[in-house]
């Protein structure tokens, strides 16, 4: 529905826009590879584990390369002539490698072609692995159909086996999505924990045992609730690529995967970040699995009245992103919110119509939409009717992804009565405004329409500014959240590495090449 009265001319030279810059990033991303798009190579290949100092042999086997050898070259070029010089199989490989009685290089680098033949059968396993999860899930999809506006809630206790007991409570409320939140910090780790964790910081450690045995809660809550209910975790940070083909191996429906939140809040650098999105959205793609992106976040740092032409000009580049590495419109799920001051006249005019412009161009999309927090204080009745007012908004609007407001947010990790309210709260908004959407016309030229009007006309503009100087350059002026980042700053840099004319890898060329269905 064009309720705002758009300018559809203007949307499509945004994307066009947006597509120049995408394409001029491409050309870099093209070009390099990183020390975790490697490891994840080995993790496709059926490499995981620890060492006796619980150090990720992933890591050792890449870490290696760098120190002695040229990782310029792919790590899968070492792995295949170690395997062609030794004669053994991968996993018996592996087993001597931990002893410390094999290594990875020092043997005769054989060419891509025989190299191809001795790998295919471990990225055929690892490729199959991802195919039959999302033939899983779409079975499940089908027996348990879901809802247009699904409800997202969050655990975050620390401690894995607490999770699920706060998971299953909140799908049993009502929740059709459960997000795990990593633990504070873990964005920046260089590696990936491994095993079950039960003592996180604000949030628990993302590994794949911990996928694994909050996939096998939520399925069992699926079945006895009748509904699918939705794993999310972050593939954003130092190891996203490995952190995606995880949640592939382990059947993750979401993954929070933003090619520019962690450059912007938590300094990775902006080579290693958008190198690393490229390689994990592809992953995402093959695996059938919805991404999220991080505009939302941009209001808590800058004015949502001044700056939210910003969060569509980055929703624009992120759909160009997503689409080069292959994932469908139903897989984009772009984020947004707006941090409105309740003090502000009209500001629930300005919500709404910052929301519906969203949905207006991009209605293919699973939009994520995130509740207010900037503006929560500890008084929880106030947070309780802000969260009202944007679960209204929600439901007038028709978002996909509705991620729950907690009354007690500026106080505490919310407890189980408090997610219980606010998946009431949304229900019972849900309900009684079920077909607000389809009855609701907005004023021509009245408020909602002239601003949403304005900010499409706003993001035309930066659009046009980005493109003039590079999306590198518009992120070190601050453009997104009014926070500077130096393109051979922040964390990561060293890991990134200009690929070498004979670079080899074998998952790249499948992910980009295989034919599948979404």
């Amino acid at each position: 529905m064009n309720k705002l009265n758009l300018n559809n001319s203007k949307i499509v030279e945004c994307r066009q826009m947006a597509a120049s810059i995408a394409d001029n990033v491409q050309s870099f991303i093209n070009k390099h590879t990183t020390v975790t798009i490697e490891r994840s190579v080995l993790r496709m290949m059926g490499i995981d584990g620890i060492d006796a100092f619980e150090v990720p042999i992933c890591n050792l086997m890449v870490d290696d390369v760098v120190k002695s050898g040229d990782l310029s070259l792919g790590i899968s070029i070492y792995l295949a002539s170690a395997l062609k010089s030794t004669g053994l199989t991968l996993d018996d490989f592996v087993k001597e490698y931990v002893n410390s009685s094999k290594t990875l290089i020092h043997y005769p680098l054989i060419n891509q072609s025989e190299a191809d033949v001795i790998l295919k059968p471990y990225v055929d396993n690892g490729i199959n692995r991802m195919i039959e999860t999302r033939k899983r899930r779409h079975e499940l999809q089908s027996k348990y159909p879901g809802k247009n506006t699904e409800i997202y809630v969050i655990v975050a206790t620390g401690n894995i086996h607490e999770d699920i007991i706060q998971a299953t409570a909140a799908a049993k409320a009502g929740a059709d999505i459960i997000a795990v939140i990593r633990t504070t910090g873990q964005s920046l780790l260089d590696y990936v924990p491994y095993g079950i964790t039960t003592e996180g910081f604000g949030g628990t450690y993302a590994t794949q045992a911990n996928f694994r045995i909050m996939r096998e809660a939520l399925d069992k809550v699926s079945s006895e609730e009748n509904r699918y209910i939705k794993l999310v975790n972050y593939a954003s940070g130092l190891c996203m690529p490995e952190i995606a083909i995880m949640g592939a191996f382990e059947r993750l429906d979401i993954l929070l995967n933003d090619s520019m939140y962690g450059i912007i809040f938590r300094d990775i650098n902006m080579q290693r970040t958008f190198v690393d999105q490229y390689f994990s959205r592809l992953i995402n793609a093959y695996a059938g699995i919805i991404i999220n992106t991080g505009e939302d976040n941009y209001l808590t740092t800058s004015d949502a009245v001044e700056q939210a032409h910003t969060v569509l000009a980055s929703q624009f580049i992120n759909e160009q992103f997503a689409s080069k590495a292959r994932l469908s419109k139903r897989l984009m799920g772009l984020g947004h919110a707006f941090e409105i001051d309740p003090n502000i006249e009209n500001g629930f005019l300005y919500e709404l119509a910052q929301a519906e412009l969203t949905r207006e161009i991009f209605p293919d999309s699973p939009l994520k939409y995130m509740p207010p927090t900037k503006h929560i204080s500890g008084n929880i009745f106030r947070a309780y009717q802000q969260n009202t007012l944007f679960n209204v908004v929600t439901t007038m609007t028709n978002q996909s992804i509705h991620l729950l407001g907690m009354m007690t947010e500026a106080i505490h990790t919310p407890f189980m009565q408090d997610r219980f309210l606010a998946i009431q709260n949304a229900l019972m908004v849900q309900k009684t405004m079920k077909s607000i959407y389809e009855e609701m016309r907005f004023k021509d030229n009245g408020i909602i329409q002239l601003r949403a009007q304005r900010v499409l006309d706003d993001a035309h503009e930066l659009l046009n500014k980005i493109l003039k100087q590079t999306l590198f350059k518009a992120l070190e002026e601050g453009v997104f959240a009014d926070i500077k980042r130096s393109f051979n700053g922040g964390k990561g840099l060293e890991g990134v590495f200009i690929k070498n004319s004979n670079y080899f890898n074998p998952v790249l060329i499948r992910l980009q090449e295989d034919e599948y269905v979404d």
